[in-house]
């Protein structure tokens, strides 16, 4: 869903070991803190050990799906969420580095539809989540739609156009809403007319070389190997 654009950044994962560079000991120490996971009937992680700016040691444990009996090896994909944040956020200070946008400059600047309250909001704010906005996952849950609900990136922003109020006054407290992520990323595509994905890509990814990733924003893209995601429910 569209709605995923400020969070469903994908990444690689790799596995291996750089022999002399760590030892073994070490090694099996480090394989046992994820050993809980190392196994053929348990979703698990990836680890990668970076030292002078060269992996040292990278390994998967446990499986990337367990209804396949896929494990999770070198060239494994993850679905990272919300910590695409730190991404999104990088992608507005160098649109902010290149003089396309500040970040004090007023969420209305870009947003006009968004209505002004008490304390102006600035994409300051968004980034540092005190803007006081609403989460519209919590909105979207309020006005009757599930998890698994379809809704597009414009229903999202209808809803917070409609809000007659913030939680606080913007600036006065911090409080962790996904509508500060779901507006950066497209002020990312009105600030520079190339979607949050394609400016990433560009700006960022290939320039570090990171061939894997991508902000996900099209359910119809096939991702090749992968991981599904699991959630441990307590009994």
């Amino acid at each position: 869903m569209n709605r995923l654009l400020a969070c469903s950044l994908l990444l690689a994962a790799a596995s291996g070991w750089l022999p002399g560079s760590v030892s073994r000991d070490t090694l099996t120490r480090v394989d046992g803190l994820f050993a809980e996971f190392d196994r053929s009937n348990s979703p698990g992680c990836a680890l990668g050990v970076i030292r002078d700016g060269r992996f040292v040691y990278r390994r998967g444990y446990g499986m990337a799906n367990l209804e396949w009996g896929i494990a999770i090896g070198s060239d494994t994909v993850f679905r990272i969420g919300s910590t695409s944040k730190q991404f999104t956020a990088a992608a507005v200070a160098l649109l902010a580095r290149q003089g396309k946008l500040s970040l004090d400059d007023e969420l209305q600047k870009f947003f006009p539809e968004i209505p002004r309250y008490s304390n102006p909001i600035t994409i300051r704010h968004l980034v540092h989540h005190t803007s006081g906005l609403r989460d519209y996952l919590t909105l979207a849950s309020l006005s009757g739609l599930r998890d698994d609900d379809y809704y597009t990136d414009a229903e999202a922003l209808e809803m917070l156009a409609r809000q007659k109020d913030t939680n606080f006054p913007a600036g006065e407290q911090y409080l962790y809403s996904n509508s500060n992520y779901l507006l950066l990323a497209h002020l990312v595509q009105r600030a520079s007319g190339r979607t949050l994905s394609e400016f990433a890509r560009e700006e960022i990814f290939e320039p570090l070389g990171m061939e894997n990733t991508h902000f996900h924003d099209d359910q119809k893209h096939v991702v090749a190997r992968r991981a599904a995601g699991y959630r441990r429910l307590d009994e």
